[in-house]
């Protein structure tokens, strides 16, 4: 196999553990492969091994690889989540070309979405991100905020609402880690309760997959562990 190949089936084992340790279905669970940074061939070798999401977190880096990758590959083979901040000057480009946005934050900017989203295409599948403990650099709504706002979004059209996405600040174990995702697990819950049909909760990256997983993810988000690491940005000499 492949190192992709190979570290996709590493990946999906965990979470098959993850799973039966949580006493859930491993078809509960769906991956999603964060190929940001990562070339056309990384995600053609990612789908030769049976991944079809990807996600990616800047949108122009995005859209020129969903370009790249379909020159080989039929569009609908793969299903595309922007899963990183999404600017009102860049609102356009992800209504048109991806399958789903997972870092919904504002009304301004699902509104922009949903005006924006091509008629002939199906709805954009939303999700909103929450910041669930306050973390002065996360992006993402507080949770007492959470309701107006799956309201206010639910109401638009060419949007679907399908849940939440989450960032929490790293933690040192296990139960920490699982404490923080209950807190969107929570989030999530009481939207359904409120009559939202939601049916995702994205939360959990390569370090704490199986404590999201515990908590109640229905997906994840795993770029390294898949991927391998990623290159550092270089640094710009100084000038002369």
């Amino acid at each position: 196999m492949t190192t992709i190949a190979g570290n996709l089936q590493q990946v999906k084992e965990r979470l098959w553990r993850a799973c039966d340790g949580a006493s859930r279905g491993s078809a509960e669970v769906t991956l999603l492969a964060v190929s940001k940074s990562f070339g056309p061939d990384a995600v053609r070798q990612a789908h030769a091994a049976g991944q079809t999401a990807f996600g990616e977190n800047y949108v122009q880096e995005g859209v020129e690889k969903i370009a790249l990758v379909a020159e080989s590959l039929p569009r609908a083979a793969i299903e595309w989540h922007c899963i990183g901040p999404v600017q009102s000057n860049k609102t356009r480009l992800v209504a048109a070309q991806f399958d789903w946005v997972q870092s919904v934050d504002r009304l301004k900017i699902a509104q922009r979405l949903s005006e924006q989203r091509p008629p002939e295409l199906p709805p954009l599948n939303v999700c909103l991100q929450v910041n669930v403990d306050g973390g002065p650099n996360k992006a993402g709504v507080p949770p007492a905020e959470l309701p107006a706002l799956a309201e206010a979004v639910a109401a638009l059209p060419r949007l679907r609402l399908r849940g939440l996405m989450c960032i929490p600040e790293p933690a040192p174990d296990f139960e920490s880690q699982r404490a923080l995702f209950a807190l969107a697990r929570a989030a999530y819950d009481d939207l359904r309760a409120r009559g939202h049909a939601l049916d995702t909760l994205s939360m959990g990256m390569s370090e704490d997959l199986e404590a999201a997983v515990a908590a109640g993810a229905t997906m994840v988000r795993v770029g390294r562990a898949v991927f391998g690491a990623r290159a550092p940005k270089p640094v710009a000499s100084p000038a002369a």
